[in-house]
Order: structure tokens, then sequence, then C-alpha cells
């Protein structure tokens, strides 16, 4: 009995240290990101997965965002391919 549990304590071990370093920083990180997204709205100027520098024009829906990337260009973009918020439009801009 007392053979079996040091024999898996190793590997308890190893998943509670990859548990704190990689996959609770990994879920935060996600977390951050799903609620930097759904804070988007229209002015905000954001950076994609792609790497387009754009301002958002309209948000159409929850999975959806309407952008500029120049004047009169509008193209659509899924939400989750938004990496970053460059700046965000506050109330006292509006």
């Amino acid at each position: 009995m007392n053979d079996t549990l040091l024999t898996f304590l190793p590997l308890v071990l190893i998943f509670v240290v990859f548990y704190f370093l990689l996959i609770r920083p990994q879920q935060k990180k996600m977390k951050e990101h799903k609620e930097m997204i759904s804070k988007v709205k229209r002015g905000d100027k954001i950076l994609t997965a792609g790497g387009i520098y754009c301002k958002v024009s309209r948000v159409i829906d929850e999975t959806q965002v309407e952008v500029e990337i120049t004047n009169g260009v509008k193209i659509l973009i899924s939400k989750p391919t938004i990496t970053d918020v460059i700046s965000s439009t506050d109330s006292s801009n509006s």
C-alpha cells in the first residue's frame, strides 16, 4: 500500500506543478481576453490576430464586429480574432 502511494506521488506532484504554472495562468488569460472583447464598442481602435489595426464602426452581435480599415473600407471580423484594444472610447469623447 505504502509503495503504491510513493510510486504515484511524483506524478501527482508533476500534475500540481503543471496546473499552477501552465493551466491556471492560461485560464486566467482566456478569461481576461473574453472580458476584453465583450467590452469592445463603436469607436475603439483594435488590433486583429492578422496584424490589422482598425477602428470599430459597429458591433453586430456577440460574435461579429464591423471595422473600418481606412476611410470608407469596412469589413466584418469575428470578435475572437481581436487580440488587443489599442485605445478605447470613453463617455467624454462622445
